[in-house]
């Protein structure tokens, strides 16, 4: 079921463990609330998840939404496989070397031209 906020569009698939998390503009705490419920839903479901990180004119977090992230990582450290980021800067790219030590599964970045190839790995 799609969950949208301001700056996050949630996509969980029918099919298997895998979201898709569309994201522009600058999350917030606000973003958090309504989609972390969501998320914990689908860890339920199925146990480990994947997720496909899409940045698209992607500002990074306020400092509220920044702590929520946090949290959320520390909560589910061993709930995640994999996680894709798609993006189209050089902050963004570093970000999958910082998201590593916040989870237990792999983390790899993937600029937009390669967005096919994230879906083969993130669903692989």
């Amino acid at each position: 079921m799609p969950v949208t906020t301001h700056s996050i569009d949630f996509e969980a698939s029918t099919t298997d463990n895998v979201i898709h998390l569309k994201v522009s503009g600058k999350l917030t705490k606000e973003d958090y609330e309504l989609f972390i419920p969501e998320l914990e839903q689908w860890i339920e479901r199925h146990g480990k998840i994947r997720i496909l990180f899409e940045m698209s004119d992607f500002h990074g977090w306020s400092v509220s939404a920044g702590w929520e992230d946090t949290k959320l990582a520390f909560k589910h450290f061993s709930d995640i496989e994999r996680i894709a980021l798609v993006g189209e800067t050089a902050w963004e790219h570093g970000m999958a070397i910082f998201c590593k030590p916040f989870t237990a599964g792999s983390v790899k970045y993937f600029d937009h031209s390669q967005r096919d190839e994230a879906m083969r790995w993130i669903t692989g």
